[in-house]
């Protein structure tokens, strides 16, 4: 019998030759780098700009309402759009432990900040809010320092002690040498926005930053709507078309679309990254003052805005 070939083609056996080294594996290619999130850093600026054409909106909007139905009108209609938003992505309601920072969210940011800067802008002009408020990434790091224990270093500390110098020096300078009532509503803003912030950064880690908020608005709709009917029953309206412009974008711009794509950006590139961004917010609010009000700036307000966002500057790399 002849046997016949197998189909199976015949295969070489890598063996080492007596007398000759193996050959060394081959070292394994580094992983590369990941790329910044570019998505993330576009959203937070779109942010940054919604921010800065809030004093312009809400300048416009004093125009038809008074300053108590101006922000209550405003978080109804920012509401009505955040809960349709939540309803037609079948959103279901957050966990328990969530809703008291939900609440520190909805205090500062929806209610707090809206309101005490609307009451300081009846007697302050845009240009001036823009430079006390270029604090505001200043005063959320320091809370969020507060808030998670972490020790800023010395650097940190001797720019925002410079920065704050500064804001006080302005105030001071354009008030003749007294605070008033306006600085004081606009320094409580400070307060309660960094407040806002922080714990709005904090709940962004465990849920979708628009959610964090379009659930804040939500909880804030019956105080809103409360609000809505004593302010327009109390305070005259005239309606206008910078008026009903300015209560717009308020409430679709700056309120819902600017926090919404805000912590949507916080959520991809983090706080602090994102509160770099946030330093042009001063100059840029600025820029709209004289371009949409017309408002004439003083020598000091330019200097004393880039005075400050280069302290903070100092703060973010220290």
């Amino acid at each position: 019998m002849t046997a016949k070939n197998s189909a199976t083609l015949p295969t070489s056996i890598a063996v080492d030759r007596p007398g000759r080294p193996a050959r060394p594996a081959r070292p394994a290619r580094p992983a590369r780098p990941a790329r910044p999130a570019t998505g993330g850093t576009a959203l937070a600026a779109l942010g940054v700009v919604a921010f800065s054409l809030t004093f312009p909106a809400t300048a416009w909007g004093l125009e038809s309402f008074g300053p108590w139905s101006f922000v209550a009108v405003r978080s109804v209609l920012a509401a009505v759009i955040a809960g349709g938003f939540l309803l037609a992505g079948r959103v279901p309601l957050p966990a328990r432990e969530h809703w008291a920072g939900l609440a520190v969210v909805a205090a500062g940011v929806v209610i707090g900040f809206p309101l005490l800067t609307t009451l300081a802008l009846t007697t302050s002009t845009t240009s001036h809010a823009a430079v006390v408020v270029g604090l505001l990434p200043l005063t959320t790091a320091a809370l969020s320092a507060l808030r998670t224990g972490v020790r800023p270093s010395r650097r940190f500390w001797a720019a925002a002690v410079a920065g704050a110098a500064v804001v006080l020096g302005f105030t001071l300078a354009q008030s003749g040498g007294a605070v008033s009532a306006g600085d004081g509503y606009l320094f409580g803003a400070l307060l309660v926005c960094a407040a806002g912030y922080t714990e709005g950064g904090r709940l962004a880690r465990v849920l979708p930053g628009w959610q964090v908020i379009g659930w804040a608005l939500v909880a804030c709709l019956p105080l809103g709507l409360a609000g809505s009917a004593l302010g327009l029953a109390y305070e005259p309206v005239h309606v206008t078309g910078h008026g009903l412009a300015g209560l717009v974008w308020a409430a679709a711009g700056s309120t819902f679309l600017g926090l919404y794509v805000w912590y949507r950006g916080i959520a991809e590139i983090g706080a602090p990254r994102a509160s770099q961004l946030q330093l042009a917010q001063p100059l840029l609010t600025l820029v709209w003052s004289v371009a949409l009000l017309g408002e004439h700036l003083s020598p000091a307000a330019p200097a004393a805005a880039c005075a400050v966002l280069v302290c903070i500057a100092v703060t973010q790399r220290a």
